[in-house]
């Protein structure tokens, strides 16, 4: 009887991911395994064909013949493949128990490690440090020192965790794999050895210093380029400098995260600067030039006359170059009337001299004024007030 298609058979795509697959395999598997299935022919040939399918598939040589020439590139092709294809009915010798086949496919799941058992190294965590700085420093760039805390080997027991003159022993509970096997019904999970946490090695005598772990906790200083145009957010990335990784796995890495602080002149949106400039009533009126602040020095800003309060000029190229490159930003000067306060007896009599003058003007002198109010008269008039 011609063999069917392996994709078929597991129910996959010919562009399946071994996740796929293996979740694909793990689904009949539960259905047709002979363990489930005692004295069911036809379940015991459908699980030989998906573990056969599964073998293939998941074994990139055997998959890439597969792909290419179909089941005459992979019939016959050594160990694993003769196992499920000659055999009667009752041949299950390759087959392996319900609890070996899904002890091997469930191992990524839970943590385990196959039939392999052992230890295994771990990546040290990411770290996060907090870097304040004031906006000229942000917007120009530095080179900055910090001191986080980081975790060494103890020198009094050289890494080891025990009291100097002992040495680890081996894990009783795992014998020193650093995982046990539950049986669970029919499941076989591997699990991390509660005894010693996936260590392989119990310490009996620990070392006073570390007490046990190995390791103390010191203190380092690292210096971070900080690059110009950096704000708020941003992040730097100092790869290895995180927490170190046991069992001799990588360290991991530390993220500088940036926080600008509130400047008293300027704010700051993307590229642009921003800053309110008070000016007095009389600038206003009559015009002038005035001395404002830049991050890199002063810049003359002209007040045409008739300026009114909450205008916006614009200084070009005096703001941020930001980070990620593109344009330098622009300035923003935003003009707020100050009203003079604290008059003496002659100066409010000037102003109620030069307000008479200006009402005989009329509307001319006030458009926005004289706008308002003829707004507020036609809105009162429509309300029968």
């Amino acid at each position: 009887m011609a063999k069917r298609d392996y994709y078929e058979v597991l129910g996959v795509q010919r562009n399946a991911s071994e996740a796929d697959i293996k979740k694909a395999f793990r689904r009949l598997a539960m259905k047709y395994h002979p363990d489930r299935n005692p004295g069911d022919s036809e379940a015991e040939a459908k699980f030989k064909e998906a573990k056969l399918a599964y073998d293939v598939l998941t074994d990139p040589k055997k998959r890439s013949a597969y792909d290419q020439f179909g089941h005459a590139g992979v019939d016959g092709a050594g160990p694993g493949f003769g196992g499920f294809g000659g055999g009667g009915p009752g041949d299950f010798a390759g087959a392996g128990s319900f609890s070996d086949i899904f002890g091997d496919v469930f191992g990524d799941i839970f943590g385990g490690g196959g039939r392999a058992g052992g230890r295994r190294s771990q990546r040290g965590v990411d770290l996060r440090y907090d870097l304040s700085l004031t906006l000229e420093e942000a917007v120009a760039g530095k080179e900055v020192k910090i001191r986080l805390p980081t975790w060494v080997d103890c020198q009094f027991c050289n890494g080891s965790g025990a009291k100097p003159g002992t040495k680890p022993k081996t894990c009783p509970t795992c014998g020193g794999h650093g995982q046990v096997r539950m049986q669970q019904g029919f499941f076989s999970i591997q699990q991390t050895c509660p005894e010693c946490r996936g260590t392989g090695a119990v310490i009996e005598e620990p070392c006073s210093h570390c007490r046990g772990r190995g390791r103390i906790q010191e203190e380092k200083t690292l210096s971070v380029k900080v690059p110009a145009g950096v704000d708020t957010g941003d992040r730097i990335r100092l790869a290895g400098e995180g927490e170190r990784g046991e069992q001799g796995g990588p360290p991991g890495d530390l993220y500088v995260q940036i926080q600008v602080m509130e400047h008293p002149i300027f704010t700051r949106e993307d590229a642009n600067l921003y800053c309110q400039v008070p000016i007095s009533f009389v600038t206003a009126a009559l015009g002038g030039e005035l001395e404002v602040p830049t991050l890199d020095g002063k810049v003359m800003l002209k007040i045409p006359p008739g300026t009114q309060t909450g205008k916006m000029f614009r200084v070009r190229n005096k703001g941020v170059k930001p980070v990620r490159g593109g344009v330098v930003g622009d300035l923003i000067c935003r003009v707020l009337i100050e009203t003079p306060v604290d008059l003496t007896d002659r100066q409010k009599e000037l102003l109620r001299e030069f307000e008479a003058s200006v009402q005989e003007g009329g509307s001319r002198h006030n458009p926005q004024s004289h706008s308002w109010l003829d707004g507020v008269k036609s809105f009162f008039e429509k309300m029968g007030l």
